[in-house]
């Protein structure tokens, strides 16, 4: 069974604008290491869309990046990712899928296919994992 990982960018004096904390070569290298290490990345709509708006031009050139930003997109371009939406079913992005329904079994059904683990970043509401195993 694939372990789910749960992992957010943060500062030290609680910062998590994406806009305000800009990441350095360092903290992407990190984060990119992470994501090798996953199966997949699991988000909510919220999450996917910030980053459907942005890595995927990263990753095809179209958005100058620094090459730890560049290396990060062309990862991620590559790997699964799995959304959970109740509003939204079309997503573009190469490699994403959606889980529709309950929660929590497209979460355990996902974990039970994927021998590796699971990144998920935060979204823009409190999850709740009550139950999640």
């Amino acid at each position: 069974m694939g372990l789910l990982t749960f992992s957010i960018n943060i500062t030290l004096d609680g910062c998590v604008d994406h806009q305000e904390g800009i990441a350095d070569d360092e903290t992407h290298a990190f984060f990119t290491r992470l994501m090798d290490e996953s199966g997949a990345m699991l988000w909510g709509r919220v999450t996917y869309e910030m980053m459907e708006g942005y890595w995927p031009a990263v990753a095809t050139g179209a958005m100058e990046a620094p090459p730890a930003m560049r290396e990060w997109a062309l990862k991620l371009e590559a790997k699964p990712k799995y959304v959970v939406s109740s509003t939204r079913t079309d997503f573009p992005w190469a490699n994403s899928h959606h889980i529709a329904g309950d929660l929590r079994a497209g979460v355990q059904q996902l974990k039970m296919r994927r021998r590796t683990a699971c990144s998920s970043v935060a979204a823009s509401s409190r999850p709740s994992w009550t139950g999640w195993t």
